[in-house]
């Protein structure tokens, strides 16, 4: 691999140059591949391969056969032996897991370490959604996750992934940090894994290395402390703020963590790693030759004071208005009771009642992507169930007739193509299922099914 002379130059002054060594040939072999599990639609301890087998999980992978081994510091997290092509697996679209760095599930270990009650999170700069999956997974029952990202095109994919993922507790923004002003003194935890230079990704993506240059790391830690800066005011006092990056120089990771600590005022935490896994106490860098995974850095800060300097902003006031909903979209969910199901935009959206006021001050001051679980659209004056409801955990799977398909018929689904549902089925909105995991709706009219998988999100490749 050619990297940079500056790059070389830099790293070696930071390990020394037996240990850079053992990083550039590291960096030379193949990058591993590993998946997280989501636990709410792949719970089972035991998981079968193609031949019929059981096999423990620290040797296999929802994607039968394929075997690997456990991360150790993330208990859903598995290595694969190889990479399969995840596109043509429709569990990956039905949301049973989703392909993660190892490295980055460490926030796993660092949430079931701080968190043991429910949290306002915030998720600062979240896409593709791998932390705020896990952190939907990690955090206890009743926390809700605002899962933020500025780019448009990159929100939309966030919230693609949290969709699949199932989770109703979380609503995805599309913002800066310095929109957040209605929400200070708001979240118990930020995650902000800071845009950087990208060093960690020099093996998994080798146009990184082309991009990189001493200047552009210049920018990177002075924009990520214009981000923290702009965000600090919305975590309260006694607040976790997790700091991560995917990059190795101190200037972005240590130094950064020192200058939140000092002149925003926390206190930085111990991640209390295990002594194998090869990390340090606190500021937890992960190296491709010490650990098996890519390129990461995190820490964990606990705020101890307000910044100074800082307004808070004011809140908006929540507005009460008749809602108009029809009595048989609650036999659509599970804990209907829960939920507060809304008239939204042209159909009807469910949202947990306890965060009722976070939701409706997102969307006076925010830009709200995705929200909960999108429930139906009106068609003229017939409901149409939406994709998020046929992904959700919540979903009441007896509210509507299933057709179980096999692999070649669930990737037809998956293009959008017509599907030629099992006689006897009754006619309207039929759930597909594979393995007995939910993929989507369809409307069945008797002579053909109208497949209703999102159109944006369909299978292109061949």
């Amino acid at each position: 691999m050619n990297l940079p002379h500056d790059f070389q130059q830099m790293m070696t002054e930071y390990l020394g140059e037996k240990e850079y060594a053992l990083l550039a040939e590291a960096l030379s072999l193949p990058a591993p591949t590993s998946i997280r599990l989501n636990k709410k639609k792949a719970p089972s301890p035991l998981l079968t391969s193609p031949k019929g087998e059981e096999s423990h999980p620290e040797t296999a992978s929802p994607l039968g056969g394929i075997r690997g081994g456990l991360v150790p510091w993330c208990p859903d997290g598995f290595y694969l032996s190889e990479r399969p092509s995840f596109t043509f697996d429709p569990l990956f679209h039905a949301g049973c897991y989703y392909v993660q760095e190892a490295s980055s599930m460490f926030l796993s270990h660092v949430l079931r370490e701080y968190v043991d009650e429910p949290v306002m999170a915030l998720d600062l700069c979240a896409a593709p959604g791998g932390k705020s999956t896990l952190a939907l997974s990690q955090l206890p029952e009743g926390s809700l996750l605002i899962a933020n990202e500025v780019m448009r095109q990159r929100a939309n994919i966030l919230a693609e992934n949290i969709i699949k993922w199932g989770n109703p507790n979380c609503i995805v923004t599309n913002n800066y940090a310095e929109d957040f002003q209605a929400f200070s003194n708001c979240f118990n935890l930020i995650i902000c894994d800071a845009p950087c230079s990208g060093e960690g990704m020099f093996r998994k993506d080798p146009d990184s290395i082309g991009e990189w240059s001493l200047a552009n790391v210049d920018v990177c830690w002075r924009r990520q402390r214009d981000i923290v800066r702009d965000i600090w005011h919305t975590l309260k006092e006694g607040g976790l703020f997790i700091y991560s990056t995917c990059t190795y120089n101190p200037l972005e990771d240590e130094e950064n963590v020192a200058w939140i600590a000092n002149t925003l005022g926390a206190e930085v935490l111990s991640c209390h790693p295990l002594e194998e896994w090869g990390l340090a106490e606190k500021n937890t860098h992960f190296f491709p030759h010490r650990t098996k995974g890519e390129g990461f850095f995190i820490s964990v800060l606990r705020k101890t004071s307000e910044a100074e300097g800082r307004k808070k902003g004011k809140g908006s006031k929540t507005s009460k208005s008749a809602n108009r909903v029809p009595a048989e979209l609650r036999g659509w969910l599970m804990e209907s009771q829960d939920f507060t199901i809304m008239e939204d935009k042209d159909g009807f959206r469910a949202f947990p009642t306890e965060y009722l006021d976070t939701l409706r001050q997102a969307q006076s001051t925010l830009r709200v992507i995705h929200a909960g679980i999108e429930l139906a659209t009106l068609k003229g004056k017939n409901l149409q169930p939406c994709h998020s409801l046929a992904m959700s955990n919540s979903l009441n799977m007896e509210a509507f007739p299933t057709a179980e398909v096999g692999e070649q018929q669930a990737i037809a689904y998956l293009r959008t193509e017509a599907l030629q549902l099992p006689e006897g089925t009754p006619r309207g909105h039929v759930l597909i299922t594979y393995q007995g995991h939910q993929l989507g709706f369809v409307k069945n009219i008797g002579n053909r099914a109208n497949n209703l998988y999102p159109t944006e999100w369909r299978i292109r490749k061949n």
